[in-house]
């Protein structure tokens, strides 16, 4: 007969001891654990050393993954970014369009902001305007300077009358029609106006020239006391133009006097104000005895 293969273990003192000295270390173990649990609740700090131990054992391998993390954190948001830059591109440009639209918005509402406050300077001036119009058009030939005015007789408009920008003196009125006028800009070869130097008395003519500047010439010959820049403003005299008014910047010295710029462009003008003439009775005597003369 054969041997029976479940045996138990009583019938040997190797097993016994084996399964004695299993339970015995359990017990033990359990033992331990539960008077190191006792200990970690009374006096928590008495594990410190283990733990920071423990820690420094542990630290490289937490540096590693840790730096492994950050690597595929910055990989993942480089590709991220490099798929989204397209877009974002995009966007930056119409953002950039759109400020630059809305600058140069602003700034066009600005200028009209200067062209209106402009234009209530020229109805609020100290000398009341006949009128306030747009000028419509200019002439086109090399030596006469013309402009036309969209305001005439119906309006007060008479000839004579002197016609300035905000900036400064344009010409004055030399034909007047119902609703229109002509106007002889201060650049026309036949133009000549009474001026004087801003800062002193110094007096001088300022003649067209036909090229858009003017040339202005000095009464009194000898010493030539005109510097670059100088400003020059209606005299008064004559009677057509209030005094004060700017005209011209002298660009250019010469022997006996300078080459001057125009303040007031008319091409630059948009709308300008006709005021009546400053010593009209003055002007009407002058005129007299030539119409006297005229009729004889």
């Amino acid at each position: 007969m054969a041997p029976n293969s479940s045996r138990r273990s009583g019938h040997s003192r190797r097993a016994q001891y084996s399964v004695f000295t299993g339970y015995l270390l359990a017990a033990l173990g359990a033992l331990a654990g539960a008077g190191l649990l006792a200990i970690s609740f009374w006096q928590p700090s008495a594990f410190s050393d283990l733990r920071g131990a423990a820690t420094d054992v542990a630290q490289p391998v937490g540096e590693g993954s840790a730096a492994a993390r950050t690597g595929s954190n910055n990989v993942w948001d480089t590709i991220k970014a490099y798929y989204r830059a397209g877009s974002k591109n995009a966007a930056l440009q119409e953002e950039v369009e759109l400020a630059r639209i809305r600058l140069a918005e602003a700034e066009a509402l600005e200028q009209e902001n200067a062209r209106l406050k402009s234009l209530l300077g020229l109805s609020e001036s100290e000398v009341e305007p006949v009128t306030v119009a747009r000028l419509v058009g200019s002439s086109s030939t090399s030596s006469r300077r013309f402009a036309y005015l969209g305001a005439g007789r119906s309006d007060g408009v008479e000839i004579g009358m002197p016609v300035r920008s905000p900036r400064g003196v344009v010409g004055r009125v030399l034909e007047v029609s119902r609703n229109s006028s002509r106007i002889l800009l201060l650049t026309d070869s036949e133009s000549v106006l009474p001026v004087r130097r801003s800062s002193d008395e110094t007096v001088a003519f300022a003649e067209g020239r036909g090229d858009g500047l003017l040339k202005i010439r000095l009464i009194n010959l000898g010493l030539n006391p005109l510097e670059v820049g100088d400003l020059f403003v209606t005299s008064g005299a004559g009677g057509y133009y209030r005094p004060g008014v700017a005209v011209a910047i002298l660009s250019e010295k010469t022997p006996d006097g300078g080459v001057a710029r125009l303040v007031a462009e008319p091409s630059a003008s948009d709308y300008v104000s006709v005021e009546p003439l400053w010593q009209g009775e003055a002007v009407e005597s002058a005129a007299t005895p030539v119409e006297l003369e005229l009729d004889e």
